[in-house]
């Protein structure tokens, strides 16, 4: 059973469809990234998967139950917003106390002190919420979201505010809970380079639809092949070594500008085009191949409204 699914999802407010068709199927132990620019729709879906909001028309199952009606199913789920909704008037502690008595935990003193010293705020647990930095609610929201275990967690830009080493934290955190915890996690972020290494699958929603969804590798190739940057020692060489690869089967295209030579990797890896033209007598001084990443096909696609899903 899928952990989300949903099939030809709509949402309208009035005359403006934010959602149009969305269809997913998201596996346990997942951590599925849910990409997409400001007033994609990415809100509003997590809104619905959540049943805070009816859709317009389609199906929605989480755990296998209508979320509106699953109230045994909400039990298992944890949400960080891009709002948090501390209360300020309480100590980190009281926030995290507060919360497990709301999920029924009967003991949750252990668990409590485990993540306050995990997330980097036990030295402030009996300090106000309200004097915390940005960076520290966030950490709180994420120790509270996750304080009554649960199997499906829905986090909305958790690494906004945070420096460098709280960013680490929280890669280690969602790597753990997925591959040690089994907990599926819906990620919606716009920090690309974070989602590229924890996401095991992606989609790329805009203007309501959803444009692309894959691996990471399946949308990187999506963007295109790898390429090789040649240096080679003068340019009638590089213009040699142009006619040479466009009759070797090895590269899609390639082109010269003075010394160097750019080309596009058909499958080749980018020995194999250095071989070639060393054998060729060509004097190869420098070759760098660089592979096209998530936000070149993010810009992509959302820069040019897409292209189906």
């Amino acid at each position: 059973m899928y952990v989300i699914e949903t099939a030809e999802l709509t949402k309208q407010f009035g005359a403006n469809r934010v959602l149009d068709g969305i269809s997913l199927q998201i596996r346990p132990g997942e951590v599925f990234g849910y990409l997409g620019p400001n007033g994609a729709g990415k809100t509003t879906t997590v809104r619905v998967l959540l049943g805070l909001l009816r859709p317009s028309s389609g199906t929605v199952r989480v755990f296998g139950e209508d979320p509106e009606r699953g109230q045994r199913e909400r039990a298992r789920i944890g949400v960080l917003l891009e709002n948090s909704g501390l209360d300020d008037r309480m100590t980190a502690r009281e926030c995290l106390s507060y919360h497990a008595r709301l999920y029924g935990m009967a003991d949750p003193r252990a668990r409590i002190d485990e993540l306050l010293q995990f997330v980097g705020l036990w030295e402030r647990r009996k300090d106000r919420v309200g004097g915390f930095s940005t960076g520290m609610k966030r950490k709180l929201g994420i120790a509270r979201a996750i304080c009554h275990q649960p199997d499906l967690l829905f986090l909305d830009e958790p690494s906004a505010g945070l420096d460098p080493e709280g960013q680490k934290m929280i890669r280690e955190l969602l790597l753990e809970l997925s591959q040690r915890h089994e907990m599926t996690v819906f990620l919606n972020s716009h920090n690309l380079p974070e989602v590229e290494r924890l996401c095991s699958r992606i989609a790329i929603l805009d203007h309501g639809l959803i444009r692309a969804i894959g691996t990471v590798a399946e949308l990187r190739e999506r963007a295109g092949a790898p390429t090789v940057a040649i240096t080679t020692g003068a340019p009638e060489q590089a213009a040699q070594a142009t006619e040479l690869l466009a009759g070797s089967g090895l590269v899609e295209g390639c082109r010269a500008s003075g010394r160097v030579l750019e080309a596009q990797l058909d499958g080749a890896r980018s020995s194999q085009v250095v071989a070639l033209l060393v054998q060729a007598g060509i004097e190869v001084e420098e070759a760098v191949r660089s592979t096209r990443t998530l936000e070149d096909t993010y810009l992509d696609i959302v820069g040019n409204g897409g292209g189906g899903q």
